[in-house]
């Protein structure tokens, strides 16, 4: 008795893992990467050449990436969020000469996450631990961790000025 129960669940199981094959696989609708999609890491740069009569970038969601328009057809893109948006490229009279989907994808660094109840925190290590601020982050550690580095940042950008006063 306690077999056929066994034998039933086990069933019952695999069906469910079938079901969700069918229904994560590609054919089943899903879409698939486009191989023209440009994936970029959150938090940094890729530079991307297109037409060199662009006039005008559109982004689908700014939230989850940038793109500035460079001199000669050449563009930045920059992950912001994780997820996809597409951007169209226009020439001045308004002809689409590009629509691409951008792929934002999550750090390649070795990361650590901590949780502390509900609050994340996240740490790059490589090669030593360090504060990183990630999307997701607790609310109090992401704002502690932006302010000190304004504040580094500010530090740095007084010492440079009043360095650069001292040389005149």
């Amino acid at each position: 008795m306690l077999f056929e129960y066994l034998r039933s669940r086990m069933h019952a199981c695999l069906g469910c893992l079938l079901t969700v094959g069918i229904l994560l696989s590609p054919a089943a609708g899903l879409a698939e990467a486009s191989p023209d999609a440009i994936a970029v890491n959150v938090d940094q740069a890729k530079l991307v050449r297109l037409p060199g009569r662009v006039a005008t970038i559109v982004v689908g969601n700014p939230l989850i990436a940038d793109v500035t328009l460079q001199p000669g057809g050449m563009i930045v893109v920059t992950g912001k969020g994780y997820g996809a948006t597409n951007f169209i490229a226009l020439d001045r009279a308004g002809e689409v000469l590009v629509d691409r989907i951008i792929q934002v994808e999550g750090p390649t660094d070795r990361l650590v996450t901590v949780y502390r109840g509900v609050e994340r925190e996240s740490y790059s290590c490589m090669p030593i631990c360090q504060r990183r601020v990630t999307l997701g982050d607790g609310d109090s550690y992401f704002k502690n961790t932006m302010d000190q580095a304004g504040s580094l940042s500010s530090q740095a950008s007084g010492n440079a000025a009043s360095a650069a006063g001292k040389t005149n």
